[in-house]
């Protein structure tokens, strides 16, 4: 079977010339036993290539440094580090804004409610806040007419509460999934063309069609009046650029998620609320419209298999694996035809997320931020052999096959961060018929941006409010433990929680949280200078040269996790959370009685 995968893979990579293969001169290398410095300082100007190595991908520094060492520093800022060692463990937090924050009507939703939100946030240590710049919102009355004027005021407001911005460049409708309390579509103006040409959508087997976010098989068709959509959303982007270069200046934003599918997510829009599906539902691939059908067509006939069509027998979106052809034991799925096909569907998921940031990367040159991409977690089906759910949603991950560190492999080339979902959950949270392995598949992600030498971020998937869960945050942070003297083996670049609300805001539930990121930042205080934890952040320098389909694909070969240890440092933060409650409370109760 393991035979069949790769040599299905080999037939659709890129095949390379002896030139091509020391043009990428990439060498990657497990390093056991030595503590990997993932939150390095990093150059841009740093040039990574690709070699084959005894059937191995390596990667390696052209600059002849260790693989994860830190570049030269200034002496102020060797001063300014050597003030505390310990910040070397220290993870920002970042909180996300409400998704209606800026109304439909852009317009920014009771400012002073949340200017007093984000002054207590402020007080409590947190880094900064994430918001979503929704596409429906800035460009709704019409192609190229933008207004910013909402979004503005709210990043003025962000920075006035001396708070750090994160960016999303949110290209899909809000709507529909888990968590959405509110409702923004894709602009008008896009339904439109929509109307007229349905097949600018994703589709399911049955010619459903998802109004999430445009399809990947129109991503280069001029189908928006002479413009494809990666033209629409580069010109969005530019046209955020120069309206907020202020902000950008003055590095307000830490980084720009670029929004590359549902939820602003890779992946596609396999299980949708509004359209039926219910967890844990497997879901249903979306690669029914003309584009991907003529593309599936095209590629099955360059393997000389013509008569192959896209799968009929992968069930409905709230089936179980066994009871379909496709995912049942000794289904589709292991034959030439479907492993052709999921690896013809993965990849082109590679591919539309790599062509997105290539134009991000083009629109901020120069400017001091880093770009993002967020990785779905799809925990549900991940113990059973087929892996059902992510196959359905473009990841194609078995246990035999790695379906994360490709994607890990392509973020590499743009310096882009990997921001993954469900930290907080536990395998023991989630009912057993859905053979969930959210602990794994978290410690699966993690390690494959890790081994990619990517910095890696997170966030909660669902709201939590208790110590259980922040305790399951904080041991993917530093799963190590903390570094009394160095850097620690291993560190996450920022967790963001999701989200700002009136729950949040209730006195026992933010004494929790702020005890929680008390422990992200190591127990140290909010640090404002995020150079002096090593968040070292250059002018944006061009992408690295497009790396071939094929060497992406050598990184399907699983590695393993990286250790976690089962007891560190944030063992204690459940007991640390609940001593800050009861302290926070006395103090309130003797405040009352001083008054």
């Amino acid at each position: 079977m393991e035979d069949l995968v790769c040599a299905t893979q080999r037939n659709m990579g890129t095949r390379m010339t002896f030139q091509f293969q020391e043009r990428y001169n990439f060498q990657h290398e497990r390093m056991s036993g030595e503590a990997i410095r993932v939150e390095r300082a990093r150059k841009q100007s740093a040039s990574y290539g690709f070699k084959l190595d005894g059937g191995h991908v390596k990667k390696q520094s052209r600059l002849g440094l260790p693989l994860k060492a830190s570049p030269a520093k200034s002496k102020e800022q060797i001063h300014s580090i050597s003030e505390d060692q310990m910040l070397a463990n220290y993870v920002p937090v970042y909180v996300m804004l409400p998704l209606g924050v800026v109304t439909n009507e852009n317009v920014l939703e009771d400012r002073m409610k949340l200017e007093k939100q984000l002054r207590k946030l402020h007080e409590a240590g947190v880094d900064g806040v994430m918001v979503d710049v929704w596409w429906g919102i800035v460009e709704s009355k019409g192609p190229g007419q933008y207004d910013w004027s909402a979004y503005r005021t709210l990043f003025r407001l962000v920075q006035k509460c001396k708070l750090k911005l994160q960016v999303i460049m949110s290209f899909h409708q809000c709507g529909g999934n888990v968590g959405d309390s509110v409702f923004i579509s894709l602009p008008k103006w896009v339904h439109k063309v929509g109307e007229a040409n349905p097949d600018i959508f994703y589709t399911n087997c049955k010619g459903i069609r998802n109004k999430e976010c445009l399809s990947l098989g129109v991503d280069n068709e001029p189908v928006f009046h002479g413009r494809s959509p990666i033209e629409v959303y580069g010109d969005y982007m530019r046209s955020f650029r120069d309206n907020m270069k202020e902000f950008l200046k003055s590095q307000l934003m830490v980084d720009i998620e670029v929004g590359l599918g549902p939820a602003g997510e890779l992946r596609y829009p396999s299980y949708t609320q509004i359209l039926g599906w219910v967890f844990p539902g497997i879901g249903e691939f979306q690669c029914y419209d003309k584009y991907l059908k003529a593309d599936f067509k095209k590629a099955a006939a360059e393997v000389g298999h013509p008569e192959w069509e896209l799968p009929d027998n992968a069930g409905e979106s709230n089936d179980i694996p066994e009871s379909t052809e496709f995912f049942k034991s000794s289904g589709t799925y292991q034959t030439e035809k479907g492993v052709f096909f999921l690896t013809w569907y993965s990849n082109k998921l590679l591919t539309h997320g790599d062509d997105i940031l290539d134009e991000a990367n083009k629109v901020f040159l120069g400017y001091k931020v880093k770009l993002a991409a967020k990785v779905s977690g799809i925990h549900w089906w991940y113990k059973t052999e087929s892996h059902a759910a992510e196959l359905t949603a473009g990841y194609y991950n078995l246990n035999h096959r790695d379906g994360y560190r490709p994607i890990a492999r392509m973020l590499s080339r743009h310096n882009a961060i990997l921001n993954f979902t469900c930290l907080e959950m536990k395998n023991d949270e989630q009912p057993v018929k859905a053979r969930s392995g959210a602990e794994e598949l978290v410690k699966q992600v993690l390690s494959g941006g890790w081994a990619e030498n990517i910095e890696v971020a997170g966030e909660n998937a669902l709201a939590r409010y208790d110590r259980k869960a922040y305790d399951q945050i904080l041991s993917h942070a530093r799963p190590n433990g903390d570094a009394r003297s160095g850097h620690p083996t291993l560190k996450m670049y920022g967790v963001t929680y999701l989200r700002l609300s009136d729950n949040l805001m209730m006195q026992r539930n933010f004494d929790i949280f702020k005890g929680f990121v008390k422990k992200m930042h190591a127990n140290l205080d909010y640090c404002p200078d995020p150079e002096r934890y090593y968040h070292f952040t250059g002018p944006m320098e061009r992408s690295k040269p497009r790396i071939p389909l094929e060497l992406l694909l050598e990184a399907t070969k699983p590695l393993g996790p990286y250790p976690w240890l089962k007891e560190t440092d944030v063992t204690l933060s459940v007991l640390t959370g609940f001593l800050h409650y009861i302290l926070a409370t006395v103090l309130r109760i003797l405040r009352i009685k001083v008054n």
